[in-house]
């Protein structure tokens, strides 16, 4: 009989040849526990999925209890189903008047190719604009908006009528023109290593997008749900999407996404042709049921007012290491740059029981986004943890 390991390296496919390789038993809260009783300090939630920490309990009770009821009934969007109703209606109350039709998915890639048809479809147009360094997905459509030639040059061709520009050159923001769709925008550019936003960047992005026709969508999918501070992150730069897309922490640890804009705007999907988007297990009644119990978690325990100070914590205390050049944060989110090589760090992490990860486009650095739920000593420890493993590297 072949071991779980021998199954994972001989008949999975997988994304890379250096995988982490540790065989987790159990989770909960903001430990992962390896099968010979190792205990681990998950400080990326996942890569910012378990925001209000492993196997909450509210998300577990509604999930069983969805469980007695039914689960897949019909593709998506046929029938008149209670967890999906309850979390669209849900999803507007703490969404700008513009945002309140939400077409719900798989994932994070599936919300971006729906954001990329919807803005076609309205305005007519097919030219995109994305940012250089930007992470938006492995499918075709989010791929070819993705900002680094070295993983999607294998993939050409992709999608045509994309232009490149650079996050915070408010010059390159002439580019967008009444021939442009779409732009496409991470609040903070997550893979690039947590890069915030000049002043005043996103106003003049949003302003030009409005001064074209220009259709703003805001990938929120790595940053939304408390992970800045605000429950989106658009909410801390004073801007308002057309087109919003989510994922990752949305489902409480259950596969969900979603893309939201105004009514007039999601219709357009609906004719010429009709079924304009379509999906089988999009806004599955299980992980509805999740994400709004996770959403529930979030607001009403306001778990995302902490982020900021928990964050501060982090950057505060890591920026004193010698081998620490730099930290960037936007509430519990932090990009660290180190003297050092990033890969070998990783590693001497987890021997020291903590997980983290690097990032796609920045070789120095290493994430930090434990979920929102660690609590100060447990911040104290992790950073204990970090101190000694950059020590030892």
């Amino acid at each position: 009989m072949l071991s779980n390991r021998e199954i994972f390296f001989q008949h999975m496919g997988l994304p890379s040849l250096n995988p982490l390789d540790l065989e987790i038993e159990k989770a909960e809260g903001i430990y992962l526990y390896g099968k010979d009783g190792e205990k681990y300090i998950d400080l990326v939630s996942g890569v910012a999925v378990s925001n209000i920490g492993h196997r909450h309990p509210e998300v577990i009770k509604r999930i069983q209890n969805q469980l007695d009821k039914y689960m897949h009934l019909m593709v998506y969007g046929e029938m008149i189903q209670s967890p999906q109703t309850q979390l669209a209606y849900k999803l507007k109350e703490f969404l700008p008047e513009n945002l309140k039709s939400t077409y719900f998915v798989n994932s994070g890639s599936e919300a971006i190719e729906g954001a990329l048809k919807l803005a076609k479809r309205f305005t007519g147009r097919s030219e995109v604009i994305a940012f250089k360094n930007a992470y938006h997905g492995g499918t075709h459509g989010a791929l070819s908006i993705l900002g680094d030639e070295r993983l999607k040059n294998a993939f050409r061709p992709l999608l045509p009528g994309i232009k490149f520009i650079e996050f915070n050159n408010f010059n390159h923001l002439n580019q967008i023109t009444p021939k442009t769709a779409c732009v496409v925008v991470e609040t903070v550019q997550a893979e690039a290593g947590i890069i915030l936003p000049k002043a005043g960047f996103l106003q003049a992005l949003r302003e030009k997008c409005t001064e074209t026709g220009t259709l703003l969508v805001i990938d929120d999918i790595q940053m939304g749900f408390g992970r800045t501070g605000s429950l989106f992150s658009f909410e801390n730069f004073g801007i308002v999407p057309d087109i919003l897309t989510l994922a990752k922490a949305m489902g409480g640890g259950m596969p969900i996404g979603a893309f939201i804009s105004s009514q007039e705007i999601m219709r357009s999907l609906t004719n010429k042709p009709e079924l304009g988007h379509i999906t089988t297990f999009g806004g599955h009644p299980v992980a509805c049921v999740a994400a709004l119990a996770n959403l529930d978690v979030i607001t009403k325990e306001s778990i995302y007012k902490q982020a900021e100070k928990k964050g501060l914590i982090y950057k505060n205390e890591l920026i004193k290491h010698p081998l620490v050049t730099e930290v960037r944060q936007k509430g519990l989110m932090l990009g660290v740059d180190i003297k050092g090589d990033v890969f070998k760090l990783v590693r001497v992490f987890l021997r020291n029981g903590l997980i983290t990860d690097p990032f796609l486009f920045r070789a120095n650095a290493f994430r930090i986004a434990p979920p929102l739920t660690i609590s100060e000593d447990e911040i104290t420890e992790s950073i204990n943890l970090i101190w000694q493993s950059l020590s030892e590297l």
